[in-house]
């Protein structure tokens, strides 16, 4: 299973891509005009062979908008991943009686989002792209980025998105329900109880910031430490030697 897509949610999205695209050198590829269903507008910025996406609320009433409420403002919203059957995993993941939030099946890509309140932390959405979907290529087709968003990929500051870091009160037992719910072991990365992706690996760690259980940060690859490091110096998102702050999670520079 590969990690494809992290998604942010804002109040204000102008300036949360801004601020992402400046410091980590990344372009916007897409605004998807669907996500209106849910109230919100967003930006893709791809990022390696992955995805950051920015969604924030236009209208009252949100499900993103109470998120943002209840974490005290923007953060980490949603975890995206690609699998070859994702149908499959839907079936096994609803037998542990845990609902799904929306469904998304058609001949070219399913997707299920899962209830945060049966899987804390983030929502969860387990997707495939279909027949033309190939998790193991790295520039492989992915619906919500739009038709060309291979032409947008830059390098120049970020290679890639390698970590999230979830942060609860028992990360123990929130790293065993995420393990159970993707079908994979919980390993120790670091100190941290873990599960591994192909490409990447969410960690639990303590809530340190009282901001509650959510995501509380996320790691990248720099191909150019300097660069990234500078320009959040300019706009006062430095936070240390390899630390950034950008929409309310905390990025680390690995």
């Amino acid at each position: 299973m590969r990690f494809r897509q992290f998604v942010f949610v804002a109040e204000d999205l102008e300036t949360a891509v801004i601020d992402i695209g400046a410091t980590l050198g990344l372009a916007v590829c897409y605004n998807d005009p669907n996500v209106a269903e849910f109230g919100l507008h967003n930006a893709l910025l791809p990022i390696g062979g992955d995805l950051i996406e920015v969604v924030a609320p236009f209208k009252e009433g949100t499900t993103a908008g109470r998120y943002l409420e209840r974490r005290g403002g923007d953060g980490g919203y949603m975890i995206i991943t690609e699998c070859d059957d994702a149908l499959a995993h839907r079936e096994r993941i609803e037998a542990l009686g845990i609902h799904a939030i929306w469904r998304h099946d058609d001949d070219d890509a399913h997707a299920t989002h899962f209830h945060p309140a049966d899987v804390p932390g983030a929502i969860l959405s387990i997707d495939d792209m279909g027949p033309e979907g190939n998790p193991a290529e790295k520039l492989s087709r992915w619906k919500w980025a739009g038709p060309n968003w291979q032409d947008f990929v830059q390098t120049q500051n970020t290679e890639a998105l390698v970590a999230v870091e979830i942060q609860s009160d028992d990360p123990d037992a929130l790293a065993k329900r995420w393990g159970e719910v993707l079908d994979l072991a919980v390993e120790s990365i670091n100190g941290l109880p873990a599960v591994k992706l192909d490409n990447a690996h969410i960690r639990f760690a303590a809530d340190t910031d009282g901001r509650g259980v959510g995501i509380g940060a996320i790691d990248v690859m720099p191909a150019n430490r300097a660069n990234i490091l500078a320009m959040a110096d300019k706009m006062a998102l430095r936070r240390g030697d390899s630390q950034i702050m950008l929409c309310g999670v905390r990025v680390n520079l690995v």
